[in-house]
């Protein structure tokens, strides 16, 4: 058994969980989602529910990672031993190991098209950018590539430990993806006809929110802060007793929405300056935005940077993901090293089926969908919001309520009412609220 890690100071604990809370969601799944369901106004309503809602779980995790000292598995055994709550943290590693072998094969698009962007191979006069994402993604080789160097980069970084590894990583990544962000917004909105994109993603239009698209605004705000599956827990573990869990929480949601709002102002301004449709779906990385950076100056440069940043940030947010599973095997004799190998070569594995979804399996269904789509659903849409439920219930009815209030205001001390006003969030609205998407998602009852 090695040695207990732990992060080298609070801001290497913050950028790794900011890090893994920034991924797809943020700057792919946010953008069109925001586009398709009316700019403004799903836009303020994410921000609400995110610090009424997302943030409130990502504390709850904070605490039992380091209110119990263990990794996701042996968290919930400590904190509850003999009883069923400890399903919990299998849950979350299988969720992981789901979600990391489907999460990886976009990770290998992404990796493809940087390495081309690169080589100036993607942006070419007369291109069609959707036949090319076809042809990417249609052929095995290069998927089953992708997902295979993928891979390979996180398993470089897991084993190099919580500092020398994921800290490291981060601490590089993150202050890139920042800077590149700002590159991007900066050129963004110099274009011509960028205001009109601007006012469309920031000014609320209210008229153009349905129900639909506030249940997606709640799903949203806790899918985004990487909470759930109990990866915050096993992040958390690391951490010192010095450092204040409300205070590092807050600082990971507001860096979160602080990068949906750059990705925003990013992209729409510059949809809206050539004339495309900001609710184009998910082909807008890969499709709308090669169209769109082909007729700007210097297309070709501020595309690679895109693509940098967007790399960037799946792969502090995959890192996480093959976090939980190496460490809830960290209990035995093997090394750090050898459990991030066979790890990732277990989830290269898993992730071909889904990396074939479509070529060679496209015609293979389950449950109507391609297994692509059918794992990405069962993660998304079941895996998740059961973890999240059974998280905030553990939280708020089974865990022992002074260790709960001990690590809220250890290192310092909040008013009495800020604890109060998040353990009831964590009793009633929260469970609530999840279940409420849940059904939503699912449509159980229609």
């Amino acid at each position: 058994m090695e040695k207990k890690e732990q992060w080298s100071s609070r801001l290497g604990f913050i950028l790794s969980s900011a890090g893994a809370a920034i991924g797809l969601g943020a700057i792919w799944k946010f953008p069109y989602v925001t586009g398709q369901s009316g700019g403004g106004a799903f836009l303020l309503l994410f921000v609400v529910f995110t610090l009424l809602i997302g943030l409130p779980m990502l504390v709850s995790e904070f605490i039992i990672g380091r209110g119990s000292g263990r990794e996701a598995v042996s968290a919930y055994q400590k904190l509850a031993p003999s009883s069923l709550w400890t399903v919990i943290g299998k849950l979350g590693v299988a969720g992981c190991f789901l979600l990391l072998s489907f999460y990886s094969v976009v990770g290998g698009w992404v990796l493809i098209y940087t390495l081309m962007a690169l080589g100036g191979q993607v942006i070419s006069s007369g291109e069609n950018y959707g036949a090319l994402f076809g042809q990417i993604t249609g052929s095995p080789m290069i998927t089953i590539g992708g997902l295979a160097a993928f891979l390979l980069i996180n398993v470089a970084v897991i084993a190099s430990g919580v500092q020398n590894g994921i800290e490291k990583a981060n601490k590089y990544m993150m202050p890139l993806l920042f800077l590149f962000f700002i590159i991007l917004v900066i050129r963004s909105l110099t274009l011509d006809g960028a205001m009109e994109g601007v006012r469309f993603f920031l000014q609320p239009d209210f008229s153009n929110i349905t129900a639909e698209a506030v249940l997606y605004a709640l799903g949203q705000s806790f899918f985004s802060l990487a909470v759930g599956f109990s990866c915050m827990v096993t992040y958390s573990s690391y951490l010192n007793k010095s450092v204040s869990i409300p205070a590092s929480a807050g600082s990971v949601a507001l860096m979160n929405v602080f990068v949906s709002i750059l990705a925003g102002l990013a992209i729409f301004p510059v949809v809206f300056a050539f004339g495309f449709e900001p609710a184009e779906g998910p082909g807008l990385l890969f499709i709308v935005l090669p169209s769109v950076f082909s007729q700007m100056p210097f297309g070709s440069v501020f595309l690679f940077l895109f693509l940098l940043l967007f790399l960037f940030a799946t792969l502090t947010s995959s890192f996480s993901l093959l976090e939980i599973i190496v460490a809830a095997f960290l209990k035995t004799q093997a090394s750090r090293k050898k459990i991030a190998a066979i790890a990732g070569a277990v989830v290269f594995l898993a992730g071909i089926p889904a990396a074939l979804s479509f070529s060679l399996l496209a015609n293979v269904q389950l449950f109507d969908k391609t297994v692509f789509d059918a794992t990405d659903y069962l993660v998304s849409n079941i895996l998740l919001p059961l973890g999240n439920l059974l998280i905030a219930l553990f939280i708020a009815w089974r865990m022992n309520r002074e260790l709960v209030r001990e690590e809220f205001m250890l290192s310092r001390q909040f008013p009495g009412g800020i604890y109060s006003a998040w353990y009831l969030l964590m009793k009633w609205l929260v469970p609530l609220t999840i279940v409420i998407v849940f059904i939503n998602t699912t449509g159980l009852f229609k």
